[in-house]
């Protein structure tokens, strides 16, 4: 009878131990490496298509074992679309292709997504002081506590596009906001990566010249303001049928070409 009580003693206590061990795996974020320096950041700011309006589809919601996306509640997991989470029509952006691209080229690395993008907001709103700008770093530096920035991605300019004076000096504020973005990251070498605004954009709206096409030769100044930066071209790729935002397929390739201009920058 003792023997079977010490049995049965141990067998729970095994038990136990098993069952904590197996919660405690669970109640750890997602994949996280326990090195900051194998755990590559990529700060994700601009409008609607940078957080994506692309129609999700099946091949859309398989997670990359070692992509990760910073959710709204700062916790780590899995990057499945949309990532973002600024309005309830987030869908598919070039974020996630992106993650892939990267994760892909260095098997040693997990990647991590920090997505802040905000639908309809103008350059203001992500300078410094703007309350958008302020967001990004606290959330930045939030996920910073277990990865190393490696990058920041960037797809704005649609809101700047109604005002020529606002299209006019759009490298020079944009330049500004990179820089304070560095500083007070505390990366002042950070790779910066910007798409031009979408080639299929009407130049006529409600009877008002549209300065796209400013805003797109303003974004070609940046490299010789500010160092390593890159612009990739929006050149072939299609709207979803709004005039305005990128469909699935062309923000897939989208984030193809932002990890090819990253790939670049961080070559030594």
């Amino acid at each position: 009878m003792r023997n079977l009580l010490r049995r049965t003693f141990y067998l729970t206590m095994v038990s136990s131990v098993s069952l904590l061990n197996a919660s405690s795996v669970q109640a750890d974020e997602a994949g996280v490496p326990t090195s900051p320096e194998s755990f590559h950041l990529y700060l994700l700011i601009g409008q609607s298509n940078m957080a994506g309006r692309g129609v999700v589809e099946d091949q859309d919601r398989v997670p990359h074992p070692r992509v990760l996306m910073f959710t709204k509640d700062e916790q780590w997991a899995p990057a499945t679309d949309p990532i973002h989470f600024d309005k309830t029509i987030a869908g598919v952006g070039l974020g996630s292709t992106f993650g892939r691209v990267m994760a892909d080229a260095d098997p040693s690395i997990t990647v991590g997504l920090i997505p802040c993008a905000v639908g309809g907001t103008p350059l203001s709103r992500w300078q410094k002081d703007g309350d958008l700008y302020q967001q990004a770093v606290v959330r930045a530096k939030a996920a910073m506590q277990k990865g190393t920035l490696k990058g920041i991605l960037w797809h704005q300019g649609e809101s700047e596009s109604g005002s020529a004076e606002r299209s006019g000096n759009y490298c020079e504020r944009l330049s500004g906001m990179v820089t304070d973005l560095r500083t007070e990251l505390q990366s002042p070498d950070v790779p910066f990566v910007a798409g031009e605004l979408g080639r299929f954009l009407a130049k006529v709206k409600n009877d008002k010249p549209s300065y796209w096409p400013v805003v797109n030769e303003q974004l070609h100044l940046l490299p010789m303001r500010i160092s390593k930066s890159s612009i990739v071209s929006s050149e072939g790729l299609s709207h979803k049928g709004d005039d305005v935002h990128f469909d699935s397929p062309s923000l897939r390739e989208f984030g193809r070409r932002y990890a090819k201009a990253m790939q670049k920058l961080q070559t030594p």
